[in-house]
């Protein structure tokens, strides 16, 4: 009994080291035999350099040393000099800005100028292309009277910004150079929560730094810019990124970018556990808009949203927590037009499923004004699909050949009715009904301030302040008179 026993589990034995060694040849078959081209996500052909090693990668995902070979020599040093400001509009002085004061007018009576200090600071950019277009932060550039790029292999080159988007934190600068490395863009939509990533970049000006980490969340939303129409749906690593590291490139173990690095969560100012990117799938839509309109085209549906939580699902006895909860749908809106109303949800976007305000923004960050897309809404507990077209900022489907004076001025405004007139002795006027991030905000001015003429014209709407800028850029004639006066 023991030795028939035996003889079974020999015979066994050798019936699984025979359908071992099948497995294993099959699988060295199948790895020899397969293709040496190799495509990123979108099926573009990829240099030869990425054919070497993609087997590897696919072979050990956590070879880290495949990606960082991949994308180390495409991240570059890029280092700003910004001037800071002299004076500072309601401190006795006018505002030191050149836009400001031909928005404006000049003062009557001015104060000498004076040679402004230069502002030293650094971060990093991913070259995207082998002429010198790079990505980086526009945090990284603003406002900035030099930038200089520095290179792996440590060549410098003067840059110019191309164009910015303070929405989502991302500029597009360029470089006189050829035949530069560059990083193949990825699918950050195929990024799954705890997927090994690295981050590349230049801490502490350190250049060419690489960490690892994994994804920890994806779509957060951390209220960091601050920007009237922003989208932020960040991708959430453990990648240890600190400051100078913004700009730089988040990359899967492939070696593909999937994110720019954008910022940290601390309480110190350096690593405290948690950075944030600002996922491929924007950066590739605000890149292209640059590079071919000059301005991000931002298509909108002119909705207010919100998420949803268990205290609005009580009161307003909804039923699921996902999705995005629309407060009010604006008057002219693309949403207006297509039927969707107040209190319904929206939950999908062209069979994406959406389970958040971030989700939804990045969605239809996507498309550009005049995009025809679906929506899914959920009304009454019922699902209904609708079609939308959707619309730019100005309620019309047309390319933006501009930015928006809210993009520059950062404000919004409210009409002055008659008792409002009647107290402050004027006419016209528009109030100052809320500031983000822009001229008029860096110029000292605050909600509740009036503005009461622009280039010497009366303003009396958001209308008339548009469309002063839009003389002020597209004519480049200055004129003097302007007023502001704070409101009650």
């Amino acid at each position: 009994m023991i030795m028939e026993t035996t003889k079974r589990l020999k015979t066994l034995g050798f019936f699984v080291l025979v359908v071992a060694v099948t497995v294993a040849t099959n699988l060295t078959t199948n790895y020899v035999s397969h293709k040496h081209d190799v495509c990123d996500e979108q099926g573009n052909q990829l240099p030869a350099t990425y054919a070497k090693f993609a087997h590897a990668a696919n072979a050990m995902e956590t070879d880290f040393t495949v990606a960082a070979e991949l994308s180390v020599h495409a991240v570059v040093h890029v280092k700003t000099k910004t001037p800071q400001k002299m004076q500072q509009f309601g401190g006795g002085g006018f505002p030191n800005d050149p836009f400001f004061q031909y928005f404006f007018g000049q003062p009557q009576q001015r104060q000498p100028q004076q040679e402004m200090p230069m502002q030293e600071a650094s971060g990093s950019g991913v070259i995207i292309t082998n002429d010198g277009y790079i990505v980086t932060n526009n945090h990284v550039v603003d406002q900035s009277a030099e930038i200089e790029v520095t290179l792996n292999d440590k060549r410098t080159f003067k840059a110019k910004v191309i164009g910015t988007d303070p929405n989502t934190d991302i500029a597009l600068i360029k470089i006189d150079a050829k035949d530069l490395p560059v990083i193949a863009f990825g699918n950050s939509d195929s990024l799954k929560v705890g997927e090994w990533v690295l981050a590349v970049g230049n801490p502490f000006n350190l250049t060419s730094t690489v960490t690892a980490g994994i994804v920890s969340a994806k779509a957060r939303n951390i209220n960091i810019i601050n920007s009237q129409m922003k989208i932020e749906s960040f991708i959430q690593t453990d990648a240890a990124v600190n400051p100078g590291n913004s700009g730089g490139a988040l990359v899967n173990t492939r070696g593909e970018l999937v994110g720019i690095n954008t910022a940290i969560a601390s309480q110190t100012g350096s690593y405290a556990g948690y950075a944030f990117a600002v996922p491929v799938s924007i950066v590739q839509k605000v890149v292209a808009d640059i590079r071919k309109f000059g301005v991000v085209q931002r298509a909108v549906l002119g909705i207010e949203i919100k998420d949803i939580t268990d205290d609005l699902a009580k009161e307003k006895k909804l039923k699921t927590l996902e999705g995005a909860y629309v407060g009010k749908v604006g008057e002219s809106s693309a949403a207006k037009k297509a039927g969707v109303k107040e209190g319904d949800i929206i939950n999908n976007v062209n069979g994406v499923a959406v389970k958040s305000v971030s989700e939804l923004q990045e969605q239809i960050g996507r498309y550009r004004p005049g995009d025809k897309i679906t929506i899914n809404i959920l009304r009454d507990n019922v699902v209904q699909k609708l079609n939308v077209e959707l619309k730019n900022r100005q309620g019309s489907t047309g390319i933006v050949s501009s930015q928006t004076s809210e993009d520059v001025l950062g404000a919004t405004y409210k009409e002055l009715n008659d008792k409002m007139k009647q107290q402050l002795g004027v006419d016209f006027g528009v109030e100052v009904k809320s500031l983000s991030k822009g001229k008029l905000a860096d110029q000292g001015i605050k909600p509740g301030f009036i503005i009461l003429k622009i280039n010497n014209q009366p303003i009396n709407s958001a209308e008339d302040v548009q469309a002063a800028y839009d003389a002020t850029i597209n004519n480049g004639q200055q004129d003097k008179g302007s007023g502001v006066k704070e409101g009650a």
